[in-house]
């Protein structure tokens, strides 16, 4: 396990964790770094070895991207091949446009990659750390799984042309402009096709780690946060040897000056939080819309594979089974944790709320003004939308399942007419 952890780190030694802010950066997008990088898709080296390797695999995706098309304005249009050709269609642009607006905005990102690193953002306590802690792993454990996911569907996709019907066949959906059908052709034609349908696999799930990783960065300030502000009482008392929580802390002067200190630094924060929140709704509201409808659509035409594939080939059918599932998921994290980001900010007034003001530390002159402002802010819902149409949240997500439904219901009566 040490040998392939090592392996792991010289494979991935890229520029963008020595060129991190700080420690914060690194603990919580280290993984995402290293996976962008070992995909040709890293946007912060500057050596020519990788500038060589990101445009071979950039140019190969493309090449294989224009097959792709070719192939699907060839062919007859029926139900079975349409959805064929636009299940790897639609995803690949969905995940282009994502990557167009990470390319664009790289030093957008990089801004909010490394907000962790704000004078404000305190760790200072056990609990805090937890925290931080529990919001990394989870993290973590949901790349791994979104990549999990990916790659078995991946591995499938490898294996199906071989044990399908059809002789000669290649696992993705592509003409190319020569003749390869033939026993010594299609050996090294299948080998070619099978790294660079990797590579367009892991660009598509590459896109999809960054959207995820940045919106639980986020997620974890909140938290933080809020942990702050419900525990500023005891984080200012700490400092003060011998002083309890009482009635009269109103009338120690030091004890004051420190409490609006510290909740004059919350604020910060929390304005800071804020506005990275809304810039990051504003970089993904049209990606969220194309990855709406282009899930949307997926989750039909693929649920259409799985209806139609699991008495004819049952390799096809797990693969299209576990593709559905990629799709599902994808879809579902994003929804899931965009509603966790307004719940949220919700808690951020609750735990302000109750952070001990009726001890009488209201009656200190501003205070009283500066918590009912949080607390009004809070109640203002911070809620990432796709395209400034719909707020995503799980109750779009179930909307999107039922009406890719109703959709698939449609094409499999059609399918039998």
């Amino acid at each position: 396990m040490q040998l392939l952890n090592a392996v792991w780190r010289k494979l991935t030694n890229t520029d963008a964790l020595k060129l991190a802010s700080g420690k914060f950066e690194i603990y919580f997008f280290e993984f995402l770094y290293r996976v962008v990088y070992l995909c040709g898709l890293s946007i912060w080296e500057s050596s020519t070895p990788y500038f060589i390797y990101s445009t071979t695999v950039k140019t190969l995706l493309v090449l294989f991207a224009c097959g792709e098309v070719w192939q699907f304005f060839s062919i007859t249009w029926t139900i079975d091949a349409v959805t064929d050709g636009l299940n790897l269609l639609l995803i690949q642009f969905g995940a282009l446009c994502k990557y167009k607006i990470t390319v664009t905005n790289k030093s957008v990102f990089k801004k909010l990659a490394s907000s962790m690193e704000s004078e404000n953002f305190d760790i200072s306590t056990n609990q805090r750390k937890s925290i931080l802690a529990t919001w990394r792993k989870t993290n973590k454990a949901s790349l791994k799984l979104l990549l999990g996911i990916g790659t078995c569907t991946v591995i499938f996709w490898h294996i199906y042309p071989l044990v399908d019907d059809i002789e000669y066949n290649l696992m993705a959906f592509v003409r190319l402009p020569f003749k390869f059908q033939t026993p010594t052709s299609y050996p090294p034609t299948y080998l070619c096709m099978m790294v660079v349908f990797s590579y367009m696999c892991y660009f598509v799930m590459a896109n999809d780690l960054i959207m995820q990783a940045h919106l639980m960065h986020l997620l974890c300030q909140f938290a933080v946060l809020n942990n702050c502000f419900e525990n500023i009482l005891p984080d200012c008392l700490s400092i003060f040897q011998g002083l309890r929580l009482n009635k009269n802390l109103h009338l120690n002067e030091a004890f004051t000056k420190e409490y609006k200190t510290r909740l004059g630094n919350l604020v910060k924060q929390h304005n800071f939080i804020l506005c990275n929140t809304l810039k990051l709704r504003d970089l993904l509201s049209t990606p969220m819309l194309v990855q709406l409808a282009v899930s949307t659509s997926l989750i039909c035409s693929i649920g259409f594979q799985v209806a139609t594939s699991v008495s004819v080939n049952k390799t096809k059918w797990l693969t299209s089974l576990l593709y559905l599932a990629y799709n599902m998921f994808v879809l579902y994290i994003i929804c899931r944790w965009c509603e966790e980001i307004k719940i949220q900010n919700e808690n951020t007034g609750e735990a302000v709320y109750a952070s001990g003001w009726e001890s009488g530390i209201v009656n200190v002159p501003g205070v009283r003004t500066t918590i009912s402002l949080i607390i009004a802010r809070a109640n203002k819902p911070a809620a990432l939308t796709a395209g400034g149409m719909y707020d995503l949240s799980l109750k779009a997500y179930a909307m999107m399942v039922k009406t890719s439904y109703s959709a698939l219901t449609v094409l499999l009566r059609l399918r039998e007419n």
